[in-house]
């Protein structure tokens, strides 16, 4: 299969090209809260035209915020902490490795990925709250009747291309009716050769929304980084496409599906990834402008840009 470059790739599917960098004013009327974002393997959070920085060393990574917008849970070295908005309280919640955690709605449980009793990516919740709190298996169901596997040491994940590093991240995203999960991998890795899962934390049933490679699929990629829309109904991830034909293959890029009706579609421009929703109406995405990775906010309907400050991996802060 003959591969493309993510420019022509971004040409054969009519995605938007470089960006041109914003005042600070310009900058500092866009968003409604604060956004963290990473930077050098630091957490910073903005508004726009100001910012602050919460950590240093390096090593930090997949910032969340608490649904009530006073902490944020992180990856530290990758393991599992969380620290107040303002930086400061930071403190390791679990020494098994863990990957991109998500809040429950209630604040009370961050759930996190992490070797299963499979041998596979699990997924876990752990009280967030709780001094010594042990963490208890959600996916795969046939695994929460299990002992916990033992803890491999935790690294900071490796080096490498865009496309390697995104493939292999394994972030998680809690609904915001607090009944699902969503997750890379699942049931269906024994069918396909990636995928996304939908898992319900009450019963474990999993239900697979997007797969690439076996089956029957000729195409290769993968799904990754999930976000939910705050009513529920979309939920976004970042994905890549090799299909049979270059009008069948896509660079990294987002794609929104409708929970209800099952409907996708593609939104931004190529090379964007790491969506997280502001409203029904705006997100905030990790893009590519001039080499470089930058949190920029985007219109949903009306696909308008704005480049906010260099950075990747954004949250947004709730109101």
């Amino acid at each position: 299969m003959k591969k493309l470059g993510s420019v022509a790739l971004a040409a054969a599917i009519g995605l938007g090209g470089p960006l041109l960098q914003p005042t600070a004013a310009e900058a500092a009327a866009t968003l409604p809260s604060l956004v963290a974002y990473v930077r050098g393997g630091d957490v910073y959070v903005s508004k726009g035209a100001t910012e602050k920085r919460l950590t240093t060393g390096g090593g930090h990574a997949r910032p969340r915020w608490s649904p009530n917008g006073q902490q944020l849970a992180y990856l530290k070295n990758g393991q599992l902490w969380t620290m107040k908005a303002d930086g400061t309280g930071q403190r390791r919640l679990t020494t098994r490795p863990a990957a991109g955690p998500s809040w429950s709605p209630d604040g009370t449980f961050i759930a996190f990925a992490s070797l299963s009793c499979s041998g596979g990516p699990g997924v876990y919740r752990i009280a967030a709250g709780a001094a010594a709190a042990k963490p208890q298996v959600l996916f795969p169901r046939d695994c929460r009747t299990e002992q916990l596997p033992a803890e491999p040491a935790a690294t900071a994940r490796a080096a490498g291309t865009l496309n390697e590093r995104l493939r292999t991240d394994d972030a998680v995203a809690w609904s915001p009716d607090g009944t699902r999960v969503a997750f890379r991998g699942g049931d269906c890795e024994s069918i396909y050769d990636s995928c996304l899962t939908i898992g319900t934390v009450a019963g474990g049933e999993e239900k697979t929304v997007a797969a690439y490679g076996g089956g029957s699929l000729q195409n290769s990629g993968f799904a990754v980084v999930p976000s939910w829309r705050a009513d529920g109904a979309k939920l976004s991830w970042t994905a890549y496409q090799e299909g049979e034909t270059p009008a069948e293959s896509k660079p990294v890029h987002v794609i929104e599906y409708d929970t209800a009706t099952g409907a996708k579609r593609t939104i931004g421009s190529a090379m964007d990834r790491e969506l997280s929703y502001i409203d029904s109406t705006r997100a905030v995405v990790t893009s590519q402008n001039n080499g470089g990775s930058w949190v920029t906010l985007i219109g949903l309907a009306t696909g308008t840009r704005t480049l906010i400050r260099t950075g990747s991996q954004p949250s947004v802060q709730p109101n």
